[in-house]
């Protein structure tokens, strides 16, 4: 049937029988044949053990009849004594085998942790738990061997599995190019209404990943309204189609004089409250998707707070890393060029968010002051360095840890003490942090892109301004172990298997995995605040649903920065002048009038109080309410 693959004295036809039986205990699908690949299995990768332990991923696949009897009769077949058998026992440890498979579609929808996504213009076969491919495919998600990590024996196992073999010899086999989209994970819905309108988001925009979850953890949200009020589909319906999508060429000249181009995005996504607020964000992995998902979760997070404001978000996919301050001005007058026909106070005013810090904005304003002739309104944040002092820049942060001792009074709890973890090292994870320490608590971890700094005696002031100064200087947190022997440094890890009371994601959308969601129910976390804008999966909230974790979401935790700006903006019209004290003091207020707000709609339908889901639902349902109010009364517009 096959050809022989080499070794002496081996049995082609037993060798690939065994083969396929080995396969059909990992799930593999084995009963459609074409084109031949190269398969090399390890020492210990066909041990019987494998049989009796699950995968992590998707549901077994119960066996067809015919499937059955086949590998019955495979059974039969290897049981019988050979001499080829005998011989074959004494080959090398590794060989080299063949086997007969044909790539098809239903291999990524049987196999939940593997996907194909595009690395440099190649596809490439990626493990949906460790996000990676090749070699670093087997990397362990958790860490080194001997992790006290309690799911460690299941993800060795799985890394070590056929599948993972298939996988990576199917990325270097085959010849052509395969594309499958990523999958998405749909919860379950209760109704078909609200079924409807994630089927027409899907239908309507099947590859904006960020967008789509988004859409899906808000209708979720808001089952039960829907099935109170039907009208409400039409208007969610239209809520999730932006007002305006401006995308935008943006060249700049550096230092050197070559020319570049990004490209910029503005969603202006609904003013149906009032005028638009929301950041701008310059990342290489800015896009279209994220900057729909980015201005719904603002539209949610505007109205919800005591303001009447729309949503909308932007930026661009340049990367403001490594750049002079002059190409970074070069950068944001050509950016403004466009934008400023659609910017004003009555319009849209925009605001920090990663990779836009004051200088950024500085350079906004300026170009934006210069094209509309005059000085009218202000973008939050630049002005702080020319008028009175405030504490914009660490509203923010702030407000996420003002919104976290809201939640644990309640609780008759006090944040003192605590041992929090914190993810990030920007403007608001810092904040949080200085926030924390200022509050008793105990933060003991930073991140970055590269890995994640633990310190067990935990950061004071003093050692919170040595990070500060690390970061200014663009050295890597590793360098802060250099100095106190006791912190340790991390490579390609996430701080979610610390111990911690309260965990406090400040990095960006989707950190909080699975995985990481079962290391942290794991390490005792009991409450996850989250400061930046969907941290967590829709997998990971399961499981924190599942294990009764509390989770306050960023459109109410987050909303310290909408009303830091409101207030700033206030100021600034009544030409004020207000101590940071009564700005704490207003920005407490507005949180905790948003706290309020919340709790109260989770319990007008039916979310009790002490239930994980309470200001999870609350906030959307709350939010969302206002809005389609406004857009009731307007008509259809």
């Amino acid at each position: 049937m096959f050809g022989p693959t080499g070794g002496l004295g081996m049995n082609p036809s037993m060798d690939d029988m065994n083969l396929i039986q080995q396969a059909q205990r990992h799930q593999l699908v084995v009963s459609n044949l074409g084109e031949e690949i190269d398969l090399e299995i390890g020492p210990g990768e066909d041990d019987a053990a494998f049989a009796n332990n699950s995968l992590i991923g998707g549901p077994p696949r119960e066996p067809s009849t015919g499937e059955h009897d086949e590998t019955k009769h495979m059974v039969l077949v290897s049981d019988l004594p050979s001499e080829d058998q005998d011989i074959s026992k004494g080959t090398p440890a590794k060989r080299k085998k063949k086997v007969v498979k044909r790539w098809r579609e239903e291999w990524a929808d049987t196999y939940k942790w593997a996907y194909v996504d595009m690395k440099d213009g190649t596809a490439r076969i990626f493990c949906s738990i460790c996000r990676e491919y090749g070699r670093k495919h087997r990397r362990n998600p958790y860490g080194n061997e001997g992790s006290r990590n309690m799911q460690m024996s299941a993800l060795e196992e799985h890394n070590n599995s056929l599948l993972h073999k298939e996988a990576l010899r199917l990325q270097t086999a085959s010849k052509d190019k395969i594309v499958v989209d990523k999958p998405i994970y749909v919860k379950t819905v209760m109704s078909k209404s609200a079924g409807s309108i994630v089927e027409g988001a899907l239908k309507r925009d099947p590859n904006e990943i960020e967008f789509v979850q988004s859409v899906q953890e808000s209708v979720h949200a808001l089952e039960r309204v829907i099935a109170k009020n039907s009208h409400y589909v039409n208007i969610m319906e239209r809520l999730l189609e932006p007002e305006r999508m401006i995308v935008f060429r943006v060249p700049w000249i550096d230092d050197r004089g070559e020319t570049h181009v990004n490209r910029g995005f503005r969603v202006q996504f609904n003013q149906a409250l009032g005028p638009c607020r929301g950041g701008i964000r310059f990342h290489p992995s800015m896009n279209l998707s994220i900057a729909k998902f980015l201005g719904f979760q603002q539209t949610l997070k505007n109205a919800l707070s005591p303001y009447k404001l729309g949503g909308a978000s932007g930026g661009s996919d340049f990367d403001p890393k490594g750049k002079s301050d002059n190409e970074i001005m070069r950068f944001c007058q050509s950016f403004m060029n466009e934008m400023y026909r659609y910017m004003g106070p009555d319009k849209d005013l925009p605001s920090e968010e990663v990779g836009v810090g004051t200088r950024e904005m500085g350079y906004l304003f300026g170009q934006y002051r210069r094209l509309a002739g005059q000085f009218q309104g202000s973008f939050t944040g630049p002005r702080i360095y020319w008028a009175a002092s405030s504490l914009r820049t660490e509203a923010s942060g702030y407000g996420v840890v003002y919104f976290a001792r809201l939640i644990l009074a309640d609780m008759n709890k006090e944040i003192k003490g605590l041992r929090c973890v914190v993810s990030g090292c920007g403007k608001i994870a810092m904040h949080v942090v200085e926030k924390l320490i200022a509050c008793g608590a105990h933060p003991v971890t930073v991140s970055d892109s590269k890995g994640y700094l633990v310190d067990d005696d935990g950061f004071d002031y003093m050692k919170l301004a040595f990070l500060r100064d690390i970061k200014s200087q663009q050295r890597s947190l590793r360098d802060y172990s250099k100095t106190y022997a006791r912190a340790k440094y991390f490579d390609e890890l996430k701080p979610w298997n610390e111990r911690c009371d309260v965990a406090f994601p400040c990095a960006s959308q989707n950190e909080v995995d699975q995985a990481d969601a079962i290391n942290l129910v794991n390490a005792g976390c009991r409450l996850l605040v989250e400061g930046s804008n969907m941290p967590c999966t829709a997998e990971a909230v399961d499981v924190f649903r599942k294990a009764n974790v509390l989770i306050a979401p960023a459109i109410a935790a987050g909303a310290g920065g909408v009303a830091a700006g409101e207030i700033e903006v206030l100021r600034e019209s009544n030409s004020m002048q207000w101590s940071a004290e009564d700005f704490e003091s207003r920005l407490q207020e507005a949180l905790k009038q948003t706290y309020e707000k919340a709790l109260k709609a989770a319990n007008d339908f039916g979310y009790q109080k002490e239930s994980p889901e309470a200001l999870l639902h609350g906030a959307t349902i709350a939010a969302f309410l206002n809005i389609a109010q406004a857009m009731t009364d307007q008509g259809c517009v």
